[in-house]
């Protein structure tokens, strides 16, 4: 009687491939820490100290309403010409820098984020980018985004043919 010979492949798990696998299997939880990682860093912020030439991101809510998209981002301590508002299409694009302020004495600890800062939100839907509005006020950026006007559905009377 014989029996069947099993083959083990010497090749690190990592580097294995099953024949259905396009990639290794480890790939997808390579795939799953990055998105963690991006997840916790967007809700803690970074855990490495922000460098020259790095940006940050604003904490921002977006929301819609029949007429309009609005945009509220925390930006305290920013001023107004410090900021700066672009549509490119469908996208808004919200960037500027908070500057650090002039201490006397020694900074034990710094939490709050300096630097240039950059936001981007791609719009679902058609937009009137010539009437966009924006307002600064007690650390909060509003943007309204209006929606271009629907043709709106026109009921269509049946008279008779006489």
């Amino acid at each position: 009687m014989t029996l069947p010979v099993r083959r083990v492949s010497r090749a690190p798990l990592a580097e294995r491939r099953h024949p259905g696998w396009t990639t290794g299997p480890l790939a997808e939880f390579d795939d799953l820490f990055s998105r963690m990682g991006s997840l916790l860093e967007s809700t803690v912020g970074s855990l490495t100290p922000m460098t020259e030439g790095t940006t940050w991101s604003p904490s921002a809510d977006v929301s819609e309403t029949d007429d309009a998209y609005q945009i509220e981002a925390g930006l305290p301590g920013v001023k107004r010409e410090d900021v700066d508002i672009e549509m490119a299409g469908q996208e808004l694009v919200i960037s500027g820098e908070l500057k650090e302020r002039e201490r006397a004495g020694v900074l034990r600890r710094g939490t709050r984020r300096t630097g240039r800062f950059e936001y981007r939100a791609l719009l679902p839907g058609e937009i009137d980018a010539d009437s966009v509005r924006a307002a600064l006020h007690d650390g909060v950026l509003s943007v309204e985004i209006p929606k271009v006007a629907a043709a709106k559905p026109r009921h269509i009377e049946i008279t008779t043919g006489d």
